[in-house]
């Protein structure tokens, strides 16, 4: 009975082979509610002897396979016309023709990073695991020596040579401090004398009967003062020169002696790494670290050597160099100061020429007011 019912609730529709309705042939379909489900290709199967001529293709179509619970019903076949035979080709290429192209897409897999991606992160990280080690061996090694319990390289000759140059250094230094002062004190001292100076040539207007005697004391503190321009300006010269010896060459030449005692240090926290490893076992997995030990050894050993030689060149021509300009520089402040205090002029001026300083009138340095506008 209930099959019954469902048949005879069944839509008719009459087709045709040309499109036109017929009451010979009707298409059944189901009373269910529709369920939603594409159209599988594969279970379709199109069968004609020519789409091109009127001749009647049938479609089969495979049992329904979704749910247990709801029947499925046969279904009648069914005689379409040419036109329709030809849509559904058409549309069963097209989906195989897509099915083939989803088909041939890559698979995708694990992800590999290129070099260019990985490589500035993995030089980063390799840079900071030798910095790293580096850095503890090195630590380690002061720390052995200050304890006395670490051995280290020494060049006698020239760690001499270091420590006649640092002391030369401080000797330097207290020089120029020295002469700062006696610069300050004497700018003080002229700076007396011209006012000194100016109070005898206004007791000399001022004063008839004592005119002459207040006239040459007046003279005699305005050349003294003038004296002293000239030998501030040799004194201040002597201290830019001596200065720049000091604060640019010779700190130049000690900043490569850190660079070479730093590089013995390292020198000496390899050679001791690889000295404990060549007391201990030799088997397959200690003589793989000997021989990268023994190969960073080589490389720190190499840098120490060439730090060394460096050094010891820069000292040679820092000597040369320094005997050179102190030479020039103490020449010439003795002679200036003893041309000074001697009272020739012509001599402290002549000295001036001879190391090419040009004395500073006072208010040069600050602009006129036609410059400045």
């Amino acid at each position: 009975m209930t099959e019954e019912f469902h048949r005879s609730s069944a839509a008719e529709i009459p087709v045709t082979s040309n499109g036109d309705q017929s009451p010979d042939m009707v298409f059944q379909r189901d009373s269910y509610p529709s369920v939603p489900r594409a159209l599988n290709l594969s279970e379709s199967c199109v069968t004609s002897a020519n789409f091109a001529s009127t001749t009647e293709g049938i479609i089969e179509s495979g049992p329904y396979k979704g749910s247990a619970s709801l029947p499925t019903s046969p279904v009648a076949p069914v005689a379409p016309s040419s036109t329709v035979a030809s849509r559904l080709a058409r549309s069963s290429s097209d989906s195989q023709a897509e099915t083939g192209t989803m088909n041939e897409q890559p698979k995708s897999g694990a992800v590999v990073l290129s070099d260019d991606l990985k490589s500035p992160a993995m030089e980063k990280l390799d840079l900071v695991r030798k910095w790293s080690i580096n850095t503890y061996k090195c630590t380690r090694q002061i720390l052995s020596e200050k304890l006395g319990r670490g051995s280290r390289t020494v060049d006698l000759d020239l760690e001499a040579q270091i420590e006649v140059l640092r002391d030369n250094k401080k000797k330097y230094q207290n020089v120029i401090k020295l002469a700062q002062t006696l610069a300050n004190q004497l700018s003080q001292i002229m700076q007396t004398q011209r006012q000194l100076g100016n109070a005898f040539a206004d007791l000399s207007l001022k004063s008839p009967e004592l005119h002459e005697e207040f006239g040459y004391n007046a003279e005699t503190q305005k050349l003294l003062s003038k004296n002293g321009e000239t030998l501030l300006a040799a004194i201040n010269f002597f201290i830019g020169s001596v200065n720049t010896l000091v604060d640019q060459t010779i700190e130049d030449t000690l900043v490569n002696i850190k660079q070479y005692e730093f590089a013995r240090v390292e020198y000496d926290a390899y050679r001791t790494d690889l000295e404990e490893l060549n007391l201990g076992p030799r088997d397959a997995t200690t003589m793989p670290r000997i021989e990268f030990s023994q190969q960073q050894f080589q490389i720190y050993r190499e840098k120490y050597e060439r730090m060394r030689n460096d050094v010891s060149v820069k000292l040679k021509f820092l000597e040369e160099n320094k005997v050179k300009v102190l030479h020039n520089q103490l020449i010439l402040f003795h002679n200036a100061i003893a041309a000074y205090y001697a009272g020739n002029q012509q001599q402290l001026e002549q000295t001036l020429k001879q190391f090419h300083i040009k004395l500073k009138i006072p208010g040069g340095d600050s602009p006129s007011w036609l410059e400045e506008h």
